[in-house]
């Protein structure tokens, strides 16, 4: 049981915790994670990561503690050793290089990024340009861009989209990164619609059920909260944006990695306080910042109602414990 903090910030009566949903772990995530789990498992330490696994860093630091050792060159791999590619996807010099070196390769790249990734190289086949709507240096980004040679444009905002110069516009395609602000991502897409009316857009919006369904859920939220916290590491692109989202609805928010990085002055006069957690958060942490809140004198915890997510996506061949 929490003990309450007698100098607790919190002195509205009956405060409470609203818990957004849903919140933390996404399918893709899952399935990453698993994958490196697996793989210690079947094969032993040490297992080789190419970047971070998903951006959290008790996650990483847990799965270092078991054995996985996380490398963005892939000359710092051994001969003959375990290589994971982590959730966000690499570009195809990434994939041939470790071919090349003779690794033994488990692509736990979130299928909904390699969907864009065969899209890509469908549409370039045809003779297709493309407009990427994305953060420049993210591992997906340069994952999906990695896909061709050339003829990919990255536009980050609205006013990227009047400077950026395809070669042609008959064949041109947009694609974007999948964890990127919904709202943010619609207004760069109507520009690049507005400058080059006939592209090609994707049958069905690039960015992630989970990164909406998260998004959703904070609009939802910032309307009953006085205060947002989002539990994330800085690394993660979908858990700041929920943390954009909220402050732009006018709700002050915090992305905190661990229940230890709340200030107490944030919680001052807050009658209700949201929690919510970005895609790559596992919920131990959400758990020790709802401790953490209830020892500043949060009273009370509830849920509120959200979509159920039920998706899951497949392991690699070769991970099954009895294979």
């Amino acid at each position: 049981m929490t003990e309450r903090n007698p100098s607790a910030p919190i002195t509205a009566p009956d405060a409470g915790i609203v818990l957004a949903a849903p919140r933390g772990f996404c399918a893709g995530v899952d399935r990453a994670i698993d994958i490196v789990e697996r793989a210690l498992e079947k094969f032993g330490r040490p297992i080789y990561v190419r970047h971070e696994i998903v951006h959290n860093t008790h996650v990483v630091n847990d799965l270092k503690n078991r054995g996985a050792i996380f490398i963005e060159d892939l000359a710092e791999v051994p001969p003959g050793a375990t290589l994971v590619f982590s959730a966000h996807g690499v570009s195809k010099a990434v994939q041939e290089e470790a071919a090349q070196r003779g690794f033994q390769v488990f692509d736990a790249t979130c299928p909904l990024v390699t969907k864009v990734h065969v899209e890509v190289a469908k549409l370039a086949k045809e003779g297709y340009e493309f407009i990427m709507i994305g953060h420049k240096g993210h591992p997906e980004v340069e994952g999906t861009m990695g896909q061709l040679d050339s003829g990919i444009h990255l536009v980050e905002d609205v006013e990227d989209v009047a400077r950026v110069q395809p070669s042609q516009t008959e064949r041109l395609a947009v694609v974007t990164q999948t964890t990127l602000s919904v709202d943010d991502a619609a207004a760069i897409t109507a520009a690049v619609r507005a400058r080059f009316p006939n592209i090609r857009e994707p049958k069905q919006q690039d960015i992630c059920y989970a990164t909406q369904n998260r998004q959703d859920a904070v609009k939802v939220l910032s309307r009953q909260a006085d205060v947002v916290i989002v539990v994330g590491s800085p690394t993660s692109s979908n858990s700041n944006r929920l943390a954009e989202l909220a402050r732009r609805l006018g709700v002050p928010a915090h992305m905190v990695d661990n229940a230890d990085e709340l200030q107490p002055e944030w919680f001052k006069d807050a009658a209700t306080v949201g929690i919510t957690a970005g895609a790559s958060a596992p919920e131990i942490l959400v758990e020790e910042v709802v401790a953490r809140v209830k020892a500043y004198g949060a009273v009370s915890v509830r849920t509120m109602d959200g979509v159920q997510e039920t998706l899951k996506f497949p392991l690699p061949k070769g991970l099954k414990l009895d294979q």
